[in-house]
């Protein structure tokens, strides 16, 4: 069995929710290494998630946006956790929802997603700042 690790660093991006595919495939090329196994993306952050979903129409991602800002508004004056701003405790909540992490099955040295599935970083804070995920990978 082989066993590959990469932490890396995104760039800062604004609130809403960015295909990172390319960026996690790249950050870990001994994936091509692997015939059968699985690969898990964990997000190192407590107001950002991780998510797979629709990689081709671009308003797939600006509705989840819209969704989850319905869902969980900012200002709620039962938060009592705000202490860096009006966003801060919402982020936590979809993030939660969400989750930290995504796995995905190997095949033949490739990620076996679906022909319109990608991944998401789910930034949840109007300045989040960059963002580390560890990426790993194992199988044979």
């Amino acid at each position: 069995m082989k066993i590959f690790q990469q932490q890396i660093q995104l760039s800062q991006r604004r609130r809403g929710f960015h295909l990172i595919t390319s960026e996690v495939v790249q950050a870990l090329p001994q994936i091509g290494e692997i015939k059968m196994g699985i690969c898990q993306v964990f997000i190192q952050h407590t107001s950002a998630s991780l998510s797979i979903n629709e990689n081709a129409d671009p308003t797939v991602r600006k509705d989840f946006e819209m969704y989850f800002s319905k869902a969980v508004p900012e200002n709620d004056p039962d938060y009592q956790h705000d202490d860096e701003g009006p966003d801060d405790m919402p982020a936590h909540l979809k993030a939660a929802l969400l989750g930290s992490s995504v796995t995905i099955p190997i095949r033949n040295g490739r990620f076996a997603l679906g022909i319109w599935q990608g991944i998401y970083l789910c930034e949840h804070r109007n300045y989040g700042g960059s963002r580390s995920l560890m990426i790993t990978a194992w199988g044979e």
